[in-house]
């Protein structure tokens, strides 16, 4: 895929609508050693990853469901549909059935499916029940769900209830067309439930279609990703897949080291690392992109810097209570292809220090320091150390030793890279428990010659315009 093919993509609104997302952080550390805690269980406290897939009735939320499940092969992923948690019907509401209306949200059981999630995300097995819709009611044995690292949550309700909504990482919406919608469900209630297509029709008319007008469209602006054309729409269920996989991996880090942090992806970061990646991006577009993903970088590290509350006198004459910012506090770059990262840093803190490292990276894997330059109270600042790549973690590991032999204390550096292999962070993280590490993306590992992969190549060589390719 060329440049400006990602570029179409970023701005397109056609294949799918993307708005973020986000992965819950909350887990309980034990600050004291540096290391998550874990449960009676064995499991981190750190929950699964919950993923909510709404639309109308017969959009394609359950093949948008099968595609991402069956893409997902290598993780433990289960399913919980909503429609399992519909209210059991009494014998006279039996007697008018074809006056109820199930596409209502009080149709569900909602505080039934809100204890269901709740167990799963703490690890626990649940029984839901299985809802016959010829009796309409729930009939034995109920599944017994067991607690997965993907939770996928489907029905056509699953984001009118906030406290469903707020436990999910990742929020989809599937949108179709109502023609399309009305003939599936007149092909699948004739075949599935021996309706016949008067009745059907009538329903539709009566409480499908004025539910989903006033009860699931208005849901969809709490979507992260709109899917047209559901389980057609194969380019987006990919991407999606992609980003699952991406956050997945963060996840997994992130719950081992607290120490360790990336920030909140998008599909314009996603983009964004498409192009700085691709062989066939030009210097100057290579420049443009790694410049705008390193600027996110270095204010999120600027964020894990200590702050003092402060309150000031707005034009109005009224009293503001916001914080200021940390004073002392200084770059240091490792050479060459940190100094790319000066200007960011120095566009986000006016006036700021930086020093220079230099180590020899070829031969002795990272190991030997050959110059230095740093500022002369360097001991008594925050340092932002700056280098893009973070892969065996042997230069990292030279670098920080450096800065705390010149009394520079642990847990007041903060290692800013664009991209990070796993080994180098489980190298950095375990020697340096009390450091902070901020990046962009997770790489998938190193390679024989201990480069990594996917990478971007030599970073500084494509910044600076010396690379022979």
């Amino acid at each position: 895929m060329d440049s400006k093919s990602v570029e179409c993509l970023l701005e397109s609104s056609g294949g799918a609508h993307f708005s973020g997302f986000h992965l819950d952080d909350i887990e309980p550390r034990n600050k004291e050693n540096g290391q998550s805690t874990t449960s009676t269980t064995g499991h981190f406290h750190k929950q699964p990853f919950v993923i909510g897939v709404a639309g109308g009735a017969a959009s394609g939320k359950t093949t948008v469901c099968d595609m991402i499940i069956e893409q997902l092969h290598d993780q433990r992923v289960v399913l919980v549909n909503q429609t399992s948690f519909y209210h059991s019907l009494s014998e006279e509401e039996l007697m008018h059935v074809h006056e109820y209306n199930f596409d209502h949200p009080d149709a569900f059981d909602t505080e039934q499916l809100l204890s269901c999630l709740d167990d799963l995300k703490n690890w626990k097995s649940v029984d839901v029940q299985n809802y016959d819709f010829k009796t309409h009611r729930s009939i034995s044995p109920a599944r017994k769900v067991n607690p997965s690292d993907v939770i996928i949550l489907e029905g056509i309700l699953v984001f009118h209830d906030p406290r469903i909504r707020e436990s999910m990482n990742m929020k989809i919406f599937v949108d179709s067309d109502a023609d399309v919608c009305l003939a599936r469900r007149i092909q699948r209630d004739t075949v599935e439930m021996g309706r016949d297509i008067k009745t059907i029709i009538d329903q539709y008319s009566k409480f499908v279609k004025p539910a989903f007008d006033d009860f699931i469209l208005p849901t969809k602006k709490y979507a992260d990703v709109i899917i047209p054309r559901g389980g057609d729409n194969h380019v987006a269920i990919d991407l999606i897949v992609q980003h699952i996989r991406t956050k997945l991996g963060q996840h997994d880090l992130c719950k081992i080291y607290p120490n360790f942090s990336v920030i909140h992806s998008t599909f314009q970061i996603r983009g964004m690392h498409t192009l700085i990646r691709d062989t066939h991006t030009t210097t100057h577009d290579f420049i443009f992109y790694a410049d705008r993903l390193i600027r996110l970088v270095v204010e999120h590290g600027l964020g894990h810097l200590p702050f003092k509350e402060k309150q000031v006198i707005t034009p109005t004459g009224s009293v503001y209570t916001g914080v200021d910012f940390c004073k002392r506090l200084c770059g240091v770059s490792v050479i060459r292809s940190g100094e790319s990262m000066e200007n960011a840093l120095r566009a986000c803190c006016k006036g700021i220090k930086i020093g220079k490292i230099l180590i020899h990276r070829e031969g002795d894997n990272g190991q030997q320091l050959i110059y230095h330059n740093l500022p002369s109270d360097i001991a008594e600042r925050h340092v932002l150390l700056l280098d893009p790549i973070l892969g065996t973690g042997n230069s990292a590991v030279q670098a920080i030793s450096l800065l705390m032999s010149k009394g520079v204390q642990e847990a007041n550096i903060i290692f800013l890279n664009l991209i990070s292999a796993p080994q180098g962070v489980h190298v950095v993280c375990k020697k340096f428990p009390r450091l902070t590490i901020v990046t962009s993306e997770i790489e998938s590992g190193l390679n024989e010659e201990f480069r990594v992969i996917p990478g971007m190549g030599e970073f500084g060589d494509r910044y600076f315009g010396t690379d022979a390719c």
